[in-house]
């Protein structure tokens, strides 16, 4: 199974707002790193619908999602947080 926090950043269009989208990127990883509930933050900062269920995305199988998401969760311990990964959403 896997879950995700989604900043959405497909339409800002200036450096300025992404950078402060990889500013919120980062402190979020922060927070989960210093022990953060994980769903929390999730229900709170996610940019996708699974912010209902904590980021919870379910069982996943390979082919399923992008390839940068899939290889950051098969590579990832079980139980474990990724660094952030960049993908198309």
């Amino acid at each position: 199974t896997a879950s995700h926090i989604l900043i959405d950043t497909r339409n800002i269009k200036d450096e300025e707002g992404l950078n402060q989208a990889k500013e919120k990127i980062e402190k979020l990883k922060e927070e989960l790193d210093n022990g953060a509930d994980f769903e929390k933050l999730a229900k709170k900062n996610s940019d996708c619908p699974s912010a209902k269920k904590g980021g919870g995305l379910g069982v996943i199988v390979r082919g399923q999602m992008v390839e940068e998401f899939e290889e950051a969760a098969f590579n990832t311990e079980v139980n474990g947080i990724s660094e952030p990964v960049k993908t198309q959403f």
